[in-house]
């Protein structure tokens, strides 16, 4: 169970970070109507992202220096 948490934690993340990217090239192109809800869902989510992923990064070098 050590592992799967970090480990978890950074899939989330990259899946967050993968729809800050996704969701504004999504709005350039046309597909999505741009608004500024989402504009701001796409960045926080970007945002949060990238700390879960720092965090989960953290737990796992802990978990593997051990």
């Amino acid at each position: 169970m050590g592992r799967t948490r970090p480990v978890r934690l950074i899939l989330i993340g990259f899946c967050l970070v993968l729809f800050g990217f996704v969701g504004p090239l999504l709005m350039v192109i046309g597909v999505v109507e741009t608004s500024f809800a989402f504009s701001l869902l796409s960045h926080a989510a970007s945002v949060s992202g990238l700390l879960l992923g720092l965090i989960g990064t953290a737990m796992y070098a802990g978990i593997r220096k051990k």
